[in-house]
C-alpha cells in the first residue's frame, strides 16, 4: 500500500497511545497539530493517564480524550492506532486496539504489537544529527504519510487567565536536574528588585518552604498553571515539564540543565536560553542565569 494517511478513508478514526509524562505529552502536540492539518476529516482520539489529561483539554486537534484502558480504545473504534509511548502497557493497549492498522517506532522494545513499523527520526527527516523530542514525534506522522514540513511550535489551551508575572520552577525529578535553592533565589531578588511579580510552583510533593518570601504555588492543578504559564512573563527552571509548557505558550524561557541533552529536551520554539556547566548542575553560577535574562532582554 502507499502512504497510510493519503489512503484512509474520509472520517476514519485514529487513536494516539501517548500516556505519560508532562513533557513528552506537551511535545507530542505538534504531531497532532501535523496530522489535524494534513487530515482535517479524520477523528483523533489520544490515549494519556489522568494526571497530563489537562495538557490535551481544550486542544482544537483532539475530538476525544481516552482513558488508558483497552476497553476505552476499542469504544472509540479505531482505524489506526499509533503508539507514541512504547512502553510494555501501551503496546499491548495497540495489540489489543482492534485496530487494523497498529504503528510504533521499530527501534522500540515490543515490536510484536505493531504490523506497522516506523523507522528512526533521523531515516525518516533525512538528517545526521541528534533530533529534539518534538521531531521524534512529528516524525511518525511525516512516516504515515503527511508531508514533511517546518515541526510546530507544541499548543497547550488555557480556560482562563492569571495575572502576568515571572514564573520560577525550582524542583525537578533527581538531584542532579535541580539547580540550587540559592541560586533561585538571588535571580528571583532581582527580577522583583526589577518590578516582576515572581511565583514560584511545585508539585503537591515538592518542598517550596525555602522560597516563601515570595508567592508559591504548590499542587495546583494542571489546568490552572496552564493558566498561569499563559500569562508569564518570563520561565526559568530547570529541565523538566513545566519548562515545555512555558515554551508552548511561547514564553521566554532560561532552562537550566545537568545531564540531559538540550538538543533533545530544550525549549521547542520559543525564545529560549539553555545554561548549563561542565562540572554539573551544581556549578551553573547566578551570573550565568542573569546573563541568559539579558539576552532575552529580561530586567533582572
Amino acid at each position: 500500500m502507499g502512504a497510510l494517511l493519503e489512503e484512509l478513508p474520509r472520517a476514519s478514526r485514529i487513536t494516539v497511545i501517548r500516556l505519560r509524562s508532562l513533557g513528552d505529552c506537551v511535545l507530542t502536540t505538534p504531531a497532532l497539530g501535523i496530522l489535524r492539518r494534513f487530515r482535517p476529516d479524520v477523528r483523533v482520539s489520544v490515549v494519556v493517564e489522568p494526571a497530563w489529561r489537562a495538557i490535551f483539554e481544550g486542544n482544537p486537534d483532539i475530538d476525544e480524550i481516552l482513558s488508558p484502558t483497552v476497553r476505552s480504545v476499542r469504544q472509540f473504534r479505531p482505524d489506526v492506532c499509533l503508539n507514541l509511548h512504547g512502553g510494555r502497557r501501551s503496546a499491548w493497549m495497540t495489540r489489543l486496539s482492534g485496530a487494523r492498522y497498529r504503528a510504533g517506532f521499530g527501534h522500540y522494545r515490543h515490536r510484536f504489537a505493531y504490523n506497522l513499523r516506523i523507522p528512526r527520526a533521523q531515516e525518516i527527516l533525512g538528517v545526521d544529527r541528534t533530533v529534539h523530542t518534538a521531531e521524534h514525534l512529528a516524525s511518525a506522522i511525516f512516516h504515515l504519510g503527511a508531508p514533511i514540513t517546518e515541526i510546530p511550535r507544541a499548543q497547550l489551551v488555557a480556560a482562563g487567565q492569571e495575572p502576568p508575572a515571572a514564573v520560577i520552577h525550582p524542583v525537578a525529578a533527581t538531584p542532579e536536574k535541580t539547580w540550587m535553592a540559592e541560586g533561585f533565589l538571588e535571580v528571583a531578588r532581582r527580577l522583583q528588585a526589577s518590578g516582576a511579580d515572581v511565583v514560584f510552583i511545585g508539585s503537591e510533593s515538592d518542598d517550596l518552604s525555602r522560597f516563601q518570601e515570595f508567592r508559591t504555588i504548590r499542587g495546583a492543578p494542571l489546568g490552572k498553571i496552564k493558566n498561569l504559564l499563559a500569562a508569564a512573563t518570563i520561565f526559568i527552571g530547570n529541565d523538566s515539564g513545566p519548562a515545555h509548557m512555558a515554551a508552548a505558550f511561547g514564553v521566554p524561557s532560561v532552562v537550566i540543565f545537568g545531564p540531559s541533552d538540550p538538543a533533545i529536551w530544550g525549549p521547542w520554539r520559543t525564545a529560549g536560553e539553555v545554561v548549563r556547566a561542565p562540572r554539573g548542575i551544581r556549578a551553573v553560577t547566578v551570573d550565568q542565569v542573569l546573563g541568559a535574562l539579558a539576552r532575552l532582554r529580561v530586567a533582572a
